[in-house]
Formats: structure tokens, C-alpha cells, sequence
């Protein structure tokens, strides 16, 4: 049977927002529910970045198996202009073990996570939050306001980015769906106090989120720290905060709570829960209006799974990609899809979409 290979651009088409959040939400479900198996990592850290690998499967009526492979190396754009971000995702049947796609991760990696945070701020946010602050105006950043604005109705965006050129690209961007402000460093602690929504997606090594620049009832999705030198939030904000992380042990090794944890003294046990024990009503989620909750999101396997299993299904049903094998003696022809391989979509039985 043949694979797909599916390109950056075959993603941009094929994982819409909209679908990308209720697939990613379904995962942290059924993770909660505890009808997943636990997803891995493996990292490997380098001089000017670093790989990870993260694996998952979801349980669902057809389960696919899904590894992802990245590159992050953040000084990529100004040194050489490649991206931060770039890697491969694979797909395989979990019946099997058949290899069924090969997807460029860059895609993949940002909807997924810009879902998450959606995911988090529907469950942890204020409801009627209007306000935010985006920290780091690239991809992650864009897709991020584009995912809260699917769970919030924003009014006004601060917009932080280390380089002001950026920061103001992204305001004239968004200026029609929204009243967006660019800030300077020296602006940014009062757009942190002023919002109930803060985001931070920037590949920091500093911390510069404090306890001090944030007001009672403020949700935080922490993005930036996905591996262990870097970090956003100084330790005595999480030590004030009601920590979610989106699977603890992963947190406790390459996110926020890792600092907070050998700079605070914290331990695990201060995690008042997984995402998805929340999202599956195990653990209750915002219990008032004042406290300060901080999304701890390092990004896992899961949301890989979901995100990937997304596209590939719609690639089967509209005939995307390009066909491929390994086996040389297969000699495939242009019109030897494997959508004529492969039954109607397993994955419309349990993501709530279309």
C-alpha cells in the first residue's frame, strides 16, 4: 500500500483551526478519561538548539500510531533563514504497524499547539476575558490570538515581540478584527496587568513574566518552555499560581515547573492538575475569579496524534498528497491514490466536527 507525503503547504489546506482545537480537545479528553497511552519524549540538546522525538497513539475506533521528529534552533531565521521549527511527522496503523504518511511538521507543531492553548483558555479563562497580551509575534503567536479568538470574544491585544518591526506587522495584521497594540519592553508590564489572557510563545532563556505584572483572575498559557534551558515565567509567578500542566511529568523536566522547581524548592504535588482531568470533568478547572492560573505547556505527543490524524484523514477523502512507497518494485502511477485503498473516515465517529 502506498504512503502519503503531505508538505507544508498540503497541511495549511488540510488542518483547519476550528477542527484542529476540537480534535486536540478530544485528545486531552481521552487522556484524562485515561483511555490513552502515557505519550513520550526523547530530547537531544545541542550547541545552537536541539531534536526531540514525541510519540503517541489515540485509542480511538482506528488508531494510528504517530511520531514526530524536530529541529529547534531558535537563532535558524537571522543565521541562516531556515526556519526555528522543522521536522517530520510520521503516521502508521496501530492494527498493522503499515507506514501511511510522512507529513511536514511545521504545521503540525503550531496549529496543534495554538489549539491547546485554546483548549486551556475555554477551561481556564475568564469567560468574558477580553483582553490579552501576546508575547512573541511569529507563527506561534499568530495562530494563538487566531485559536483564542475561536473560544473569547477579545477586544483589545497587546502585541510584545523582542524585535518592535515584528510587533508592528502583527498589529497591522490583525487591525481589522481587532483594536491590537504594539509594546515595547518598557510597555510591557502594564499590557501584562491590563489583560486576563497572556500568552507567552518565545524562545526565552530568561524569565520575564513576573508575579508582580499580573492581576487577580488572569489565565497564562506558558508555550515558550518545551525543553529545559528555556523559560519565560519567573518561579515566584508559579509558586502565586494554580499550575495545569498538560502532562505533569513532562513539565516537571522541560517546563516552567521545572524552574520553579529548582529555583522555588515546588514539587510536583503543587500541580493542581492535568489539562486533560479538567477537560474530562475529573478535576474541577477556574474555581474564582481572582486566582491566577497558569497553563504549563510544553506540548505532547497527543496533540501530534490529533493534529496529524486530522490530515491525513482529509487527504484520504480529497485525494491530497503525493503517493509513495519504498519498495522499488511497486512502480506507483500518479493515480494510484490511497484513498481507493482505504475505507470512509474512522476518525468522524469521535471527533466532534462536520
Amino acid at each position: 500500500m502506498a504512503a502519503l507525503l503531505l508538505t507544508r503547504k498540503d497541511v495549511i489546506k488540510l488542518l483547519d483551526i476550528d477542527d484542529c482545537i476540537a480534535g486536540v480537545e478530544q485528545a486531552f479528553r481521552l487522556h484524562g478519561e485515561g483511555n490513552t497511552l502515557p505519550p513520550a519524549i526523547l530530547g537531544m540538546h545541542l550547541q545552537n538548539g536541539g531534536f526531540h522525538v514525541k510519540v503517541g497513539v489515540l485509542e480511538t475506533a482506528t488508531p494510528y500510531f504517530v511520531a514526530k521528529i524536530n529541529a529547534n534552533f531558535p537563532g535558524n531565521p537571522t543565521r541562516n533563514g531556515r526556519p526555528m521549527i522543522q521536522g517530520i511527522v510520521t503516521v502508521c496503523d496501530v492494527t498493522d504497524g503499515a507506514f501511511l504518511a510522512l507529513i511536514d511538521s511545521i504545521e503540525v507543531t503550531i496549529i496543534r499547539t495554538g489549539a491547546a492553548t485554546a483548549v486551556a483558555a475555554k477551561f481556564l479563562a475568564l469567560t468574558d476575558a477580553s483582553t490579552v497580551t501576546i508575547c512573541g509575534c511569529g507563527n506561534q503567536g499568530r495562530i494563538s490570538l487566531r485559536a483564542l479568538m475561536k473560544v473569547r470574544e477579545l477586544k483589545s491585544v497587546y502585541a510584545f515581540d523582542i524585535d518592535e518591526v515584528i510587533a508592528r506587522r502583527f498589529a497591522s495584521d490583525f487591525s481589522a478584527q481587532l483594536n491590537v497594540i504594539p509594546v515595547s519592553k518598557d510597555l510591557l508590564a502594564p499590557a501584562l496587568k491590563s489583560s486576563k489572557i497572556i500568552v507567552t510563545c518565545t524562545p526565552s532563556k530568561q524569565p520575564f513574566v513576573a508575579r508582580e505584572h499580573i492581576s487577580p483572575g488572569t489565565f497564562i498559557a506558558a508555550v515558550g518552555a518545551d525543553s529545559a534551558e528555556k523559560q519565560e515565567l519567573f518561579p515566584d509567578l508559579l509558586a502565586a499560581s494554580k499550575i495545569v500542566s498538560d502532562v505533569t511529568q513532562q513539565s516537571a523536566t522541560i517546563g516552567e515547573l521545572h524552574h520553579a522547581i529548582d529555583e522555588k524548592g515546588l514539587t510536583i504535588a503543587a500541580v493542581h492538575a492535568e489539562l486533560g482531568m479538567i477537560v474530562a470533568g475529573k478535576k474541577p478547572g477556574r474555581e474564582n475569579e481572582d486566582e491566577i492560573i497558569v497553563f504549563d505547556s510544553t506540548g505532547i505527543a497527543l496533540q501530534d496524534a490529533a493534529a496529524a490524524s486530522i490530515v491525513y484523514e482529509n487527504a484520504l477523502n480529497q485525494g491530497a498528497g503525493t503517493p509513495f512507497t519504498f519498495d522499488e518494485s511497486c512502480n506507483l502511477k500518479s493515480n494510484e491514490h490511497p484513498k481507493n485503498e482505504r475505507r470512509t473516515s474512522a476518525l468522524r465517529s469521535w471527533f466532534p466536527f462536520r
